[in-house]
C-alpha cells in the first residue's frame, strides 16, 4: 500500500502545504522504523512510575564505563557556547516568533530562539503545522504577518537574528489527528520530522547547525530513541555527513535527574548540553512524592531554587555534569512579562537580575526569557561575567559533589497557596481553550502590591495541580489558621476564583464566548485535581479538545 494511503491527517490550515507525497513517504517510513520502540519506551516509563507507587523510587544507575569513562560528548558549535540569553515563545503564533527575532527595546537581541511547538503552544495538528511552516520561513527569510484587525504588520528587522533552538512536543504525546494505518503518530515523531524535512533541511542548506531542545526525557534510554530518529532521517533523507546536528535534554523528570550523564552519552553525535528546567522538575518531583505524608511541600511560589538547597544541588550537578563532558549548561526561564507600571517592571527587573546572576555564577552559559522587553536584563549577568575572564572552578566539574538527595523544603502551607494555584489552573486552561499554551497571568490580580503578570505555560499548570493534590490526599493544615485541605474546601476556592475573575473581566468587556470557557475551565479544573489524586497523571497535552469538551460537559467531579 502507498504512503498516501496508509497515512491520514486532518485537513487543517496549512496542512496541504507540509504533509506532501515526499514528506507522507518519509514519515510513513520514520513510523514502520520507530513507532514500535516508542512504544516500549513507554511501557518502560509507566513501569518506573508503577515501582515508585510502591516506593521503589529512581535512583542512579550502577557503575558502568558510562558514568565512570574520560569520555566526552562532541565538540559543541561556538554560538551553543555563547553566554547570553534565549528567547522562548510558540512558533506556531506568528507575530510572536518574529517579536522573539527581532531586537528588544534597546535594539539587542537574544543570543538563541527557542522556537516551541511543546509547553507554550496549543498541542494541536494546526499548532504544529504552522510551527513547521513559520520555521520554514524564518530560515528561507520570508516570515511576515499582518494583523488586520490592528492594522499592523510584523516583519523580521534587518541584522544576524538569533540561533534557532527548535522543541517538540514529547514522546509521551501521540497526534490523533494524523494516523498511519490507522494508528496515531508520536508527537514527537511527526514534530521531528516536520522540522528536520522543512526547516532543518533549509538551515544545513545555508550552514547552519541545526539545533533541538528535547522535553521530557526520563531515561537514557529515551535519548537514545532521538538518536535513533536522526539516524533513520539523516540517512532517508540522504543529509550531509558534514551538517551539524546537536540537541540540549531538558532535564526536568526526576528520573532524568539521576541519569544527566547517561542521557548524554546515548544522544551519541548529537549531545549538546543539558537544561535546568525548573517548574517541570518540581512538578515531576511532587508526583514521584504524592503518596508520602512526610513530602508535603509548602506554598510553591516560595520554593525558589537559589534557597532550596537540594534543588540547587540538582542543578549544580547538572552544571558539573555539563563541565566534565564537554556539554554546554543552560539555565530557567525569566516569565515576567513587561506591565504599565514602571514600578512594576523595576521590581521585576530586579528579581530577574538576581536570578540570573545566581545562574551564572552556578556556571550555567545561558538562560531562558519569555518577552524581549526583559532580554538586555537577563542576557548581562551571563555576559558580565564570562566577560571578566572567569571560568568555573575545578570542583564545579565534580558532580560528586552534588549528591541527589531529596528534601522536603521549607516554609508555610497556606490556604491562599492553594488559592493562587486554582487561579493559575483556572486562567491556564481558558488560554489552553482558546487555543494558547502559553499565557500571561496574574494569581495575585486585584490584590494589593508589586506583582506583574508572568508568562506562564504548561509546566506551571501541573505544578499547581500537583501541590493541589497532594494536599488534599494528605489533609494538610494551613500553617497558620490549621484550616484542612480537602474536596470542599478545594471545590470552594474554585468557585470563588471563578466568580472573582469573570468580575474582573466583565468589568472589563469580555465577550460571552470567553464567560464560556473560564466556565468550562473551571469544571476541568475540577477533574484534572480529582484526577492527580488518583495518582492518574495524565498530561493536559494528551487530551483531545473532544476529550476536554466532553469533562466539561459531564457532571462535576466532585
Amino acid at each position: 500500500m502507498s504512503a498516501a494511503n496508509r497515512v491520514k491527517f486532518a485537513n487543517v490550515e496549512g496542512a496541504s502545504e507540509v504533509f506532501t507525497d515526499e514528506f507522507v513517504e518519509y514519515l510513513a517510513a520514520a513510523h514502520d522504523a520507530l513507532t514500535s520502540r516508542l512504544h516500549e519506551l513507554r511501557s518502560a516509563r509507566a513501569g518506573i512510575r508503577e515501582r515508585a507507587a510502591e516506593g521503589d523510587m529512581p535512583a542512579h544507575p550502577a557503575t558502568s564505563d558510562i558514568n565512570t569513562g574520560d569520555w566526552k560528548v562532541p565538540t559543541v558549535p561556538d554560538e551553543l557556547r555563547m553566554p547570553g540569553i534565549e528567547i522562548s515563545g510558540p512558533a506556531s503564533l506568528t507575530s510572536m516568533f518574529i517579536n522573539a527575532l527581532n531586537p528588544g527595546p534597546d535594539g539587542q537581541r537574544g543570543e538563541g530562539d527557542l522556537d516551541d511547538d511543546e509547553d507554550s503552544a496549543g498541542h494541536r495538528l494546526v499548532d504544529t503545522v504552522a510551527a513547521a511552516l513559520n520555521r520554514k520561513h524564518a530560515v528561507e527569510g520570508t516570515l511576515v504577518f499582518e494583523d488586520k484587525s490592528r492594522g499592523r504588520k510584523y516583519e523580521v528587522k534587518e541584522g544576524p537574528i538569533p540561533f534557532f533552538m527548535h522543541r517538540e512536543r514529547g514522546i509521551h504525546l501521540d497526534e490523533h489527528d494524523v494516523t498511519v494505518d490507522g494508528t496515531p503518530v508520536p508527537a514527537a515523531l511527526l514534530g521531528m520530522a516536520l522540522t528536520l524535512f522543512y526547516a532543518g533541511r533549509a538551515q544545513i542548506e545555508r550552514g547552519q547547525g541545526l539545533y533541538w531542545y528535547l522535553p521530557k526525557l526520563e531515561s537514557a534510554d529515551e535519548a537514545g530513541f532521538y538518536r535513533e530518529f536522526l539516524d533513520f532521517s539523516t540517512e532517508y533523507l540522504k543529509i550531509p555527513s558534514d551538517a551539524v546536528i546537536r540537541a540540549i535534554i531538558l532535564v526536568e523528570s526526576l528520573p532524568a535527574v539521576y541519569e544527566m550523564e547517561e542521557m548524554l552519552h546515548a544522544l551519541g553525535p548529537y549531545a549538546a548540553g543539558l537544561n535546568a528546567a525548573r517548574w517541570d522538575l518540581k512538578a515531576s518531583i511532587l508526583e514521584y512524592i504524592m503518596t508520602d505524608p512526610n513530602a508535603l511541600w509548602p506554598d510553591r511560589f516560595g520554593v525558589d531554587i537559589k534557597t532550596t538547597n537540594f534543588i540547587a544541588n540538582i542543578f549544580r550537578r547538572l552544571v558539573a555534569v555539563c563541565l566534565k563532558r564537554g556539554a554546554v549548561p543552560i539555565g530557567g526561564m525569566a516569565t515576567a512579562l513587561p506591565d504599565k507600571d514602571p514600578k512594576v517592571n523595576e521590581a521585576a527587573g530586579a528579581s530577574i537580575r538576581s536570578d540570573k546572576e545566581w545562574e551564572a555564577q552556578q556556571g550555567f552559559l545561558r538562560g531562558w526569557v519569555a518577552h524581549i522587553f526583559h532580554m538586555t536584563t537577563a542576557a548581562q549577568p551571563f555576559k558580565e561575567l564570562r566577560g571578566s575572564g572567569w571560568q568555573p572552578s575545578a570542583d564545579m566539574a565534580d558532580p560528586d559533589r552534588f549528591p541527589v538527595a531529596l528534601e522536603t523544603p521549607e516554609g508555610p502551607i497556606t490556604v491562599e497557596g492553594t488559592r493562587r494555584n486554582i487561579r493559575t489552573m483556572i486562567e491556564y486552561l481558558e488560554g489552553w481553550l482558546a487555543g494558547r499554551g502559553a499565557k500571561g497571568i496574574d494569581s495575585l490580580e486585584g490584590r494589593p502590591g508589586t506583582h506583574p503578570r508572568l508568562m506562564e505555560d504548561l509546566a506551571t499548570a501541573r505544578i499547581s495541580v500537583a501541590q493541589t493534590a497532594q494536599r488534599i490526599l494528605h489533609a494538610a493544615a494551613d500553617s497558620d489558621s490549621g484550616e484542612v485541605h480537602d474536596f470542599p474546601l478545594v471545590k470552594g476556592l474554585v468557585q470563588q476564583e471563578l466568580a472573582d475573575i469573570l468580575r474582573l473581566r466583565e468589568e472589563a468587556g469580555q465577550d460571552a464566548a470567553a464567560t464560556a470557557r473560564y466556565a468550562k475551565a473551571a469544571v476541568i479544573t475540577l477533574h484534572w485535581i480529582k484526577s492527580y489524586t488518583e495518582l492518574n497523571f495524565r498530561s493536559l497535552g494528551s487530551y483531545t479538545r473532544a476529550d476536554l469538551d466532553a469533562i466539561a460537559a459531564a457532571p462535576e467531579a466532585f
